[in-house]
């Protein structure tokens, strides 16, 4: 591997490219790489008269790298550079090098796989690892390898692990540049635990310009972020000459331009970005980088089905990327709002987007690709397949996909709209609908930051406010951000141009219907009783804060929530009538007759369900006796067979066949959960006409029991294991079979005086143990050899008793001896 200047790196990798079909460009931060390599491959014998693709992982670095490009040849951006993005796009004939955000080059090879037209692929800061970067990467393999030997891939990068993504290439090479970058001096300012983000930022941007001369950048995770620093920092008072310059994704172009052009002479300017102004951009006269340390990244939860934005601490990779924006134009300092002892704990890399998104439009693509198994391809990090095959099933909750799996033509139409699966699922659906401008506007709006400023209490969550606005409602309150507002209008006529679809207004009242469309988990049902709490068709619980009006809704959809794990806040919702639900979901609307036995008595109804969500339900007046029998017999399966009327005589009976099956296994098992396990076959037919519980009353368990025998086996039976014995003194005495293996005859000891041999049952198979007795009925003695009992214990035992019961019968032959049941023979 060489490390070169960037002056030197651009031969090395022209080599590279000539003698393989791959390689790897690892450049810092100010190397000059996304402008200077495509310009310098333009010669290059290879590529013929094919064109350059040239990647970059958003809007405003597509634009500004364009641009940049454009103005180093001396022309305006469409005649040899060119860019395009969603639905956007400024090209001509005449173009060589095509600059196009990530999702660009997915639609392209989905159109044209093989890329005829193109002679390399560029993907530009690779190291962001974006789920489209790294799925287009996987398709354009795969493209090389069976349609296009000869496409050149180059994958450049300033902090990302060149050896893995050069052995992903067929171990191409990699080029190292050591880049222009100039010196940046580290200032670690740290944040007390107390101190507001804002607060913190606005105190080093004051000290930065105190400290330092030119313009400053300021990096902070989201637009609130940055909104709340501008006010503080204009309420405050800034030094003459100074401009504050918001720079986020949501703005309008002319104001991202503003905001990354130079400062007008004699002025300096302050601009406050998200990880937006991290790579790819040059921001002229920055001298000087203000670094939060906290970014916002999307986290999707396949449990629940949901995206948030998260803020979290920024990586190393990350921080190094921002320092450098310092030291592009000449020595610059960068101030940390973190101390020397974090910054040794921060983590080195971010998680790729593939492992933490949501797949659905991933997987979207690869069905239309022809892929059901994302591991048919080449990946850095492969799908997670728990999130991959959850977004299958979503994609078949949708239309998109056929019960095999396959893509139907109705993905394939979502699939060439650049919306997400469900948005573009809705679009389709509207048009159908005759709702088509509503689902375009509901789509934009939905693809974009809310269009109503965030107030103290939280704006409405009606999208149908945000849709008034959108017809012309500019005053609407709260606050409509104008900005946001005229960017989602043009997009939501992009989609319509796109769709071709009726130019009608349609009724902004379908905003419920065609979310459920788009949404169907997320049809949420009024709790009873709890204004403001919804179950989710999906089974999660959501809420929307009581004192707004859609919180008495019966039926609403939930567009967008925060993705709690017990109830999540919705922040964009609509109501959605009941007979819309039934009408357009009925297909999936389950009808069952739902019989139950409560303590009560028996409850019949017929419920229609979707998902979690019962939408009606109705008593039955005379429900099916077979359903009402089996319904009372999956309660006492449920509770056990104490429900059943169970009698001393039934216990002793099931005790008797537990006994004789021990002995004899093809006996019927009486065991309780045998029982449970066939309750069908022995029970149900005694349940037919039974309307409450109390009518199991009337039940004969001893013979149901009986029922489990044939004829031959209650004969048997008496014989095998009867209820009693016949001891010497007349008695009668019951056998006790509750352990099997060992059945119990307690009887008191004078009653079997002269029975020499212990009595036998089953046949004479098993010995009964006899439990001997006092006088008074406790055990005195265990046995199962009667004689030996008379040969040697009894001896003793007498001994024992006689002092207790002097009056009772106390031979000295017991053999001899007359039996009796009185205190001594007549």
């Amino acid at each position: 591997m060489t490390r070169l200047p960037i002056d030197d790196v651009l031969s090395e990798l022209r080599a590279a490219l000539t003698a393989a079909p791959a390689a790897v460009l690892q450049a810092p931060p100010g190397a000059g790489k996304t402008t200077r390599v495509p310009l310098e491959l333009l010669a290059e014998p290879w590529l013929g008269d094919r064109r350059i693709l040239m990647l970059e992982p958003r809007r405003l670095a597509t634009r500004a790298a364009a641009r940049r490009m454009a103005a180093t040849l001396g022309e305006t951006v469409g005649r040899t550079i060119g860019y395009r993005m969603r639905m956007e796009s400024v090209t001509s004939a005449s173009t060589r090098i095509e600059v196009v955000t990530e999702g660009v080059l997915t639609r392209m090879l989905q159109t044209d796989p093989a890329l005829e037209g193109y002679g390399i692929v560029i993907f530009d800061e690779f190291h962001e690892r974006s789920l489209q970067a790294d799925l287009g990467l996987a398709l354009t393999l795969e493209s090389r390898r069976h349609l296009r030997d000869d496409l050149r891939v180059l994958v450049m990068s300033a902090t990302l692990d060149g050896e893995a993504v050069a052995r992903l290439l067929d171990d191409a090479p990699i080029v190292t540049s050591h880049g222009r970058s100039h010196p940046v001096t580290l200032r670690y300012l740290g944040r007390r635990t107390d101190e507001r983000l804002e607060d913190a930022v606005v105190s080093a941007i004051r000290r930065a310009l105190a400290e330092e001369p030119g313009d400053a950048l300021v990096f902070l995770p989201g637009a609130a972020e940055i909104r709340r620093v501008e006010d503080a920092l204009l309420r405050g008072g800034l030094p003459a000459g100074v401009d504050v310059m918001p720079l986020h994704g949501t703005l309008s172009q002319d104001r991202q331009d503003a905001a990354i052009a130079p400062s007008i002479e004699g002025r300096r300017k302050v601009v406050l970005a998200t990880s937006i102004a991290e790579t790819s951009l040059t921001i002229e006269g920055i001298r000087t980088v203000i670094d939060s340390g906290v970014m916002r990244v999307p986290r999707f939860s396949p449990r629940s089905g949901m995206t948030r934005l998260e803020t979290v601490r920024v990586t190393r990779a990350a921080a190094e990327q921002r320092r450098g924006r310092a030291g592009r134009l000449g020595p610059g300092v960068c101030y940390r709002l973190w101390s020397e002892l974090e910054d040794a704990h921060l983590l080195a890399f971010g998680q790729p987007e593939i492992l933490e998104a949501d797949l659905a439009p991933l997987a979207l693509e690869l069905a239309s690709w022809g892929v059901g198994d994302p591991l048919e391809l080449r990946w850095l990090d492969p799908p997670p397949s728990a999130a991959f095959a959850q977004a299958r099933e979503l994609l078949g909750e949708l239309g998109a996909l056929d019960a095999s799996g396959v893509v139907t033509a109705h993905g394939r139409r979502m699939a060439e709209l650049p919306l997400h699966p469900r948005l573009a699922h809705m679009a389709l659906r509207g048009i159908e609908l005759g709702a088509a401008d509503v689902a375009c506007e509901l789509a934009a709006l939905l693809s974009e930051r809310d269009i109503f400023r965030a107030t103290p209490g939280g704006a409405d969550v009606d999208v149908r406010l945000r849709l008034e606005a959108m017809r012309g409602g500019e005053h609407f309150s709260p606050e409509v951000d104008r900005g946001s507002l005229h960017r989602v209008r043009a997009i939501a006529r992009q989609i319509a141009d796109r769709l071709g679809g009726p130019r009608s207004l349609g009724d902004i009242e379908d905003a419920g219907l065609l979310l459920a469309y788009a949404y169907p988990d997320r049809i949420g049902q009024l709790r009873d009783g709890a204004r403001g709490r919804f179950l989710l068709r999906n089974g999660r619980g959501a809420t929307i804060a009581a004192a707004h009006p859609l919180a008495a809704s019966p039926l609403v959809v939930a567009a967008d929530l925060d993705g709690a794990q017990r109830e999540s806040r919705v922040y964009l919702a609509a109501p959605v009538a009941l007979e819309d639900v039934e009408l357009h979901f009925e297909e999936q609307i389950v009808v069952e007759t739902i019989i139950q036995w409560e303590e009560s008595g028996l409850r019949a109804v017929r419920r229609e369900s979707l998902g979690a969500l019962t939408l009606r339900e109705a008593p039955i007046a005379s429900p099916d006796a077979e359903l009402v029998a089996r319904a009372l017999l999956e309660r006492i399966r449920g509770e056990g067979l104490e429900l059943l009327p169970w009698t001393k005589g039934a216990r002793a009976l099931q005790e008797r066949l537990l006994f004789v099956r021990h002995h004899e296994t093809e006996w019927p098992d009486a065991s309780d959960e045998a029982l449970l396990a066939s309750l069908e076959t022995w029970l149900l037919p005694s349940l037919h006409g039974m309307r409450r519980r109390s009518d199991l009353g009337r039940l004969d368990v001893h013979g149901l029991l009986m029922g489990l025998l044939t004829w031959e086996q209650r004969r048997q039976l008496d014989e095998w294991a009867p209820t009693h014995l016949d001891v010497p003194s007349g008695s009668r005495i019951p056998i006790d079979y509750a352990t099997p293996e060992a059945p119990v005859l307690a009887v008191r000891l004078q009653e079997i005086f002269g029975m020499l041999e212990t009595p036998r049952i089953m046949r004479g198979r098993v010995p009964v143990v006899v439990h001997l007795l006092s006088p008074a009925g406790r055990p005195v003695q265990v046995t199962r050899d009667l004689a030996s009992f008379w040969r040697t214990g009894y001896f003793d035992v007498k001994k024992d008793l006689k002092g207790r019961y002097p009056k009772h019968y106390w031979p000295d032959d017991p053999l001899q001896a007359e039996p009796t049941r009185r205190v001594r023979p007549r």
